[in-house]
């Protein structure tokens, strides 16, 4: 081994070190560094003093001692940990024959580096973050942190997926308007100060988009309509994957953001509230050829990407420029790592994996005819309890439904089907119905059940609630991208205006058909998801792809629920109800069958006249009554009728008799105006039999019976 050092004196004791475990750990001598490069010819260890550009030191392994296999190794006798450090490695350049980009002028990240230097502030000056070009300089170092932290006894909560209500939500966009009126805006720290608010809804968990380091300022376009330059708000392009965002810290420097986050989720753990991180291994924030060297691309190209054949061009089936090749050993190695890593110390409670189809993908970005990835994360022993969701699509091909054994999904045919319906589009009702009693077509065939579908309406892909109700276009032109980009297929309606609007009739049909779309979210079987804000009618201002707008069009704006409280009060009391009774969250399908024989199916199907569901092509109406006797486990509740009209008319529904002693209460009708909309169930209002009830367009019922 040679050591060459700059700027000191200092002799530097080094010695073989260890292969495993990778990354930079401290150890009773020093700090050990490990790092898989199988085609490297050389590679060294380049350390720096904490602000500094100039290198201090670079230890040039020797690969007769410094080489386990693939693994470069090394350990520095009594280093200082408040050094930075990163890798240079050389070897062949040749991106169109082998596949290698070695270049021995970056200073690349280690993969498995625990937190960064550089990215402290958001939006900062792009010196700390880098050029989206191969040449320029990187400017991002390691940092070596310890895992100590006084947990004071807190493990991740393992609450039953049956009886979950996900809350998703963007860790900057949640509070840094001024109005969300917390201290510490847009970080970690500020979503602990509204850990009280998000509690009041009922969620069980919070779902945090991508907290993975990424740099906000890789966007190069700008906004047409300001000037002003567009960022990656969402983070959807991950640099380093066992770093929790500096920028989300209210203090993120000298790897400070570690402590906030385990923080943060320590406060959730003692709400009673999990933590779900959305995670992104489809691919990285290098892009395709054009993009930057950070890490991988320069430690070994062809070992971490999807490439072609024959051009070893970048396999894009992400969209986003370049693919992992996350079925590899060495890739998947990773990824399993980096999953025990925040489930063991950061304690999160579970992932929503982003186009996780990819996770099923070969070297050639071929879908694998067996085991992947995607069983090796579900069988895995330490990830045993933890809820994996899987965004179940990539730009190819779409496998909700395919997710084997305790896979959870984001069920997109769910997200259409209801919308449709709400809609008012034509033979919607049968699906619709299918989708209610838990999507038994999508799940049941395999031995799931109706909790592997997460059922959601909106999340921060596409409308927010208010938005998909308000307009019948997307509306992206402030994206740079003249309107191209994001999804044109909605299924929304404006209600009769595009856009914001003083008619009082319109307003109120969105209102309705809001509250409509959130009665029907938490009276399905499956697990119901919402997006943050749509509980008092955030909108987007009709931009479905807001992926770079941080400002208003992507902040929450707290003043809305004090303008719209009656809708906020409407989603507490329906996410309450669902929460109160466990008829709506079964763990079987609904079938129709009489399990007890007490001559009452579980759920029974009606259509404007009893026992006479309309499936036809023409019919957008819906009625069902659930039994609550007809529950697993010796659980019995209270029995339920849902009244659904899709139509653009009112109609008159004809009411089942309830079972003997009994008599129905209203206590959902999405056609009233706040507080009668919604009514707590002992000051439920009785309903005759001998009249037909009716309900409004677009507007949904639920009843409950009680004794007489």
């Amino acid at each position: 081994m040679s050591v060459e050092s700059w700027r000191n004196s200092k002799t530097w004791s080094c010695k073989p070190g260890q292969p495993l475990p990778l990354g930079a750990t401290i150890t009773p001598e020093g700090v050990n560094f490990a790092v898989v490069s199988r085609d490297a010819t050389s590679l060294s260890l380049v350390l720096f003093k904490k602000g500094q550009g100039q290198p201090i030191a670079e230890m040039t392994l020797d690969p007769k001692i410094n080489r386990t296999g693939d693994i470069w190794h090394i350990l520095v006798v009594g280093m200082d940990t408040s050094l930075r450090y990163g890798y240079r490695v050389d070897g062949p350049f040749d991106p169109k024959g082998k596949g290698h980009w070695f270049n021995r002028e970056n200073i690349l990240l280690d993969p498995y580096a625990r937190a960064l230097e550089g990215g402290e502030t958001w939006g900062g000056d792009s010196s700390d973050g880098f050029q989206a070009d191969q040449e320029a300089p990187f400017h991002r170092r390691c940092c070596i942190v310890t895992d100590d932290f006084d947990w004071e006894g807190d493990r991740p909560l393992n609450l039953p997926l049956k009886d979950s209500v996900i809350y998703e939500l963007h860790v900057r966009g949640y509070t840094i308007d001024k109005s969300s009126g917390v201290v510490n805006r847009g970080t970690y720290r500020g979503l602990i100060e509204k850990i009280p608010y998000i509690k009041s809804l009922g969620v069980t968990a919070v779902e945090l988009m991508p907290v993975f380091e990424f740099n906000e300022l890789e966007n190069k376009r700008v906004n047409p309509k300001t000037g002003e330059q567009l960022k990656n708000f969402w983070g959807y392009s991950t640099m380093a994957f066992f770093v929790p965002k500096a920028s989300y810290g209210s203090n993120g420097w000298d790897g400070n953001q570690v402590k906030e986050f385990k923080e943060m989720v320590k406060a959730f753990h003692r709400a009673g509230l999990e933590v779900i991180i959305d995670v992104v291994f489809n691919h990285t924030a290098e892009g395709d050829s054009e993009g930057p060297v950070i890490s991988f691309r320069g430690l070994d190209n062809t070992i971490y990407y999807a490439l072609a054949p024959e051009s070893k061009d970048y396999l894009n089936l992400s969209g986003c420029g370049n693919t992992v090749n996350c079925n590899h050993p060495v890739v998947q190695a990773f990824i399993l790592d980096c999953l025990r890593y925040w489930v063991v110390e950061m304690h999160v409670d579970g992932f929503r994996f982003d186009l996780a189809t990819i996770l099923r993908r070969d070297h050639k970005g071929e879908l694998l005819p067996g085991p992947s990835i995607v069983d090796a994360i579900e069988q895995d022993p330490v990830l045993a309890h933890t809820k994996i969701i899987a965004e179940a699509w990539d730009t190819q091909v779409n496998q909700v439904g395919g997710f084997p054994g305790r896979w959870a999904e984001w069920n997109s045919h769910y997200r259409d089907d209801v919308r449709r319906f709400v809609r008012g589009d034509k033979g919607m009702v049968p699906v619709l119905a299918t989708r209610i009693g838990g999507s038994s077509d999508l799940y049941q065939a395999s031995g799931r059940h109706p909790y592997n579908s997460i059922n959601y309406i909106t999340c921060h892909d596409g409308f927010t609630l208010y938005d998909l109700v308000s307009y019948e276009h997307k509306h992206n032109d402030e994206n740079g991208e003249d309107n191209q980009d994001g999804n044109d297929q909605n299924f929304s309606s404006n209600s009769g205006v595009e856009g914001p609007t003083d008619n009082n009739l319109v307003n109120e049909l969105r209102l309705r058909r809001i509250k409509t779309f959130v009665t029907i979210l938490m009276v399905s079987h499956g697990v119901p998801m919402i997006l943050a804000g749509d509980e008092f009618g955030r909108t987007q201002q009709g931009n479905n792809n807001p992926y770079c707008q941080d400002n208003p069009i992507s902040w929450i704006d707290w003043h809305l629920t004090e303008e719209n409280a009656g809708l906020l009060r409407f989603f507490r009391k329906m996410i309450a109800l669902r929460n109160q009774h466990p008829v709506f969250r079964r763990s079987r399908f609904l079938t129709g069958e009489d399990r007890n024989g007490d001559n009452y199916p579980d759920v029974s199907w009606h259509g404007l006249e009893v026992g006479k569901p309309d499936w036809s092509e023409d019919s957008r109406v819906l009625a069902f009554m659930l039994d609550g006797s007809e529950l697993a486990q010796d659980e019995e509740d209270d029995d339920f009728l849902v009244i659904l009209n899709g139509d653009q008319v009112k109609h008159s529904f004809e009411i089942p008799r309830p079972q003997e002693g009994r008599a129905w209460f209203r206590v959902v009708d999405t056609g009233k105006p706040s507080p009668e909309d919604i009514l707590d169930e002992d000051k439920g209002k009785p309903i005759l039999l001998q009249r037909k009830y009716p309900v409004l367009p677009m507007a949904a019922l639920v009843f409950i019976t009680r004794r007489c």
